[in-house]
């Protein structure tokens, strides 16, 4: 494996602690803040959605696209800025001021204006990439290397919780026919007070261990800041575990969550209500998924045969929804299935921290948020182009030319896993065990 160590980053070599062999309370607890976090995060992300009615009201136009465009490129750039820190600074000096920055953002979009709106979303980007980031770091640093891919998909899989489910309450508040209507400003502001509870409540429970960086007692330089991006984009295997991610999971967020209500509605004729139902039941995949798969990875541990046969039944449901008409199949099925095997795309986030030495796996986390987010950056024109080619009269046929781009995706991230070096526990104890038997001879 071609990694950059101590002729990097001399300073690091002894500085990475040793995880704990087993499950330690305080410990867990943190981590459990964090994923509270990433859950957290993604109900405020999904409120405008929700808010879109009041929002074009009070602004005199729909700019929620802008907004989220914005969201993400603010979402994407802190990503590598925020694994550093994390390397750097650690957790504690780091998350709650994260949660907090969220809040923050919150309390800027209460204001009302639509300038306010915008800043406040992106302070809210800014802050956010902690949550998923600050959560890998504490389950990579803090509990039992033989857990983290379970803690990692169980992570992902309150962030989609939070996505499925925290929209909800947003709904009920401001309903106008509603027993319990508020203005939209105030839901707000009662995600600031959210946020700055929970950021007080990990900055207690946080360990106040610095970074494994040692040189965050030195001062700041351009050097410095830029060796954990140099071990990291140095390492092939960070490169293949960022495009494997990436891969697997535009299906989902570009295919399924953008474009499959219209695929069933427009191509399929079914009805408005079905096709929504059916696409809810791929982010409740996700909520199965995730954990389950990363489990099974710990359990055998191993990373790749998971993440293969995880990818592959992925590769089947997203072959079966633009080929087989609805009504073959038992209703949600195809949606339920695809949403669960694409559990399969956090399995490369795992990866990518064991493939890395350990002073930088928040640098290699925040690497991996990068390369996943580009993927998806690039990868949404392409079908989006392809889509406006018979926008108003778009049949099932449309659907799989567009869709194309994005099952080949799925194909080339099998491809690329047999690349991939093998880091699952079993085969670092087989690496361990090696040179014991051959100082016996």
């Amino acid at each position: 494996m071609s990694i950059t160590t101590a002729e990097q980053i001399p300073s690091q070599a002894a500085a990475a602690p040793s995880q704990p062999a087993t499950l330690q309370p305080l410990y867990f607890l943190a981590w459990l803040l964090c994923a509270i976090f990433y859950f957290y995060q993604y109900a405020v992300r999904s409120a405008p959605g929700v808010m879109q009615e009041q929002l074009t009201q009070a602004w005199g136009g729909n700019h929620i696209g802008a907004m989220i465009s914005a969201y993400y490129i603010a979402y994407a750039v802190m990503a590598l800025l925020a694994g550093v820190l994390l390397d750097r600074y650690g957790a504690h000096a780091t998350i709650p001021a994260g949660i907090a920055v969220v809040g923050i953002g919150s309390v800027v979009f209460a204001q009302g204006s639509e300038s306010a709106g915008m800043i406040g979303f992106v302070l809210q980007a800014i802050g956010a990439i902690f949550a998923f980031i600050g959560s890998s770091y504490v389950a990579a640093r803090y509990l039992p290397a033989s857990m983290l891919a379970i803690f990692v998909g169980f992570t992902q899989c309150l962030g989609m919780a939070g996505a499925a489910f925290g929209s909800k309450p947003v709904q009920f508040l401001i309903d106008p026919t509603g027993s319990f209507h508020i203005a939209w400003q105030h839901v707000w502001l009662g995600f600031a007070v959210l946020g700055f509870v929970l950021a007080a409540a990990t900055w207690l429970v946080m360990p106040r261990d610095k970074g494994d960086s040692a040189e965050h007692h030195g001062t700041l330089s351009v050097a410095s800041f830029l060796a954990p991006f140099r071990t990291v984009f140095s390492n092939p295997q960070s490169w293949f575990a960022g495009m494997i991610g990436g891969l697997l999971f535009v299906p989902t967020t570009i295919g399924a969550l953008v474009w499959g209500t219209p695929m069933l509605h427009q191509g399929e004729h079914t009805t408005m209500a079905f096709a929504a139902s059916d696409v809810s039941m791929v982010p409740i995949g996700w909520v199965i998924g995730c954990p389950l798969l990363g489990y099974i990875s710990d359990r055998i541990g191993r990373r790749k045969p998971v993440l293969i046969i995880g990818s592959g039944i992925l590769l089947v449901s997203c072959l079966t929804a633009i080929s087989v008409p609805v009504g073959v199949l038992p209703p949600y099925s195809v949606a339920l299935l695809l949403g669960i095997a694409s559990g399969a795309a956090m399995i490369p986030f795992s990866v990518i921290k064991e493939a890395n030495i350990p002073q930088v796996k928040g640098t290699a986390a925040g690497v991996m948020n990068f390369l996943v987010f580009l993927t998806t950056g690039l990868m949404s024109p392409v079908v989006s182009a392809l889509m406006r080619r018979d926008e108003g009269q778009m049949t099932m046929d449309t659907f799989r030319m567009a869709f194309t781009p994005l099952i080949g995706g799925v194909a080339l991230a099998i491809i690329l896993s047999f690349f991939l070096k093998e880091t699952g526990a079993r085969a670092t104890q087989s690496k361990q065990i090696k040179p014991d038997r051959a100082r016996r001879f």
